[in-house]
């Protein structure tokens, strides 16, 4: 299960973030806070897979059930990728494979920067509800429903979610470059 999606900026800004398990406000914004010091002061030859922080891992102190081997529904895990400008962070229980919440985000990268035609920072911003349909489409309720790069973009679509820019010609002439994917060649994949 998804516990939690998160993106941030370099600076620590939070751009998204949508929890599927009931915390209290407080402990939030100490996770956020937390989760992105850790994130930011990983280098980028590390792995993109980190152990929860104590904040929200399960006491070891509970002794009302037997130690057993079988994955549990608590958070456990912190996946991320970072994308020019942002981190795009998972935190999720055991029962979710790592490499396929790696996938995750690259499927939600690729759906937001086709939506938004080389997607930024400030699409993120200004373009809230694009980011959350598009998260909407993928996860329900803490589960993933659906990675087809094209389903996903479609069901957004129809939902009337995108607003077109005024003026658009195709390239940036301001903003903050050549976008999240601009300079990782993703546009072949």
């Amino acid at each position: 299960m998804i516990n939690a999606v998160l993106v941030f900026n370099n600076s620590g800004q939070p751009r998204l973030t949508k929890f599927y398990t009931q915390l209290d406000t407080a402990v939030q914004q100490r996770l956020i806070s937390e989760i992105f010091t850790l994130v930011a002061n990983r280098p980028s030859s590390s792995c993109n897979f980190l152990p929860l922080p104590p904040l929200l891992a399960p006491s070891k102190s509970s002794t009302t059930a037997p130690a057993s081997s079988a994955p549990t529904d608590t958070p456990s895990l912190i996946t991320y990728r970072h994308y020019a400008t942002l981190y795009f962070i998972l935190i999720s229980t055991s029962t979710e494979s790592p490499l396929a919440l790696l996938d995750l985000i690259q499927v939600f990268v690729e759906a937001l920067d086709r939506l938004f035609e080389n997607v930024c920072e400030l699409d993120l911003i200004f373009h809230f509800e694009t980011l959350h349909a598009v998260l909407g489409e993928m996860i329900v309720g803490g589960v993933v429903v659906e990675t087809g790069l094209e389903k996903v973009v479609r069901g957004v679509r129809e939902q009337g979610k995108i607003m077109r820019r005024t003026g658009n010609t195709g390239g940036r002439s301001g903003g903050l470059g050549g976008g999240i994917l601009g300079g990782f060649g993703l546009r072949g994949v």
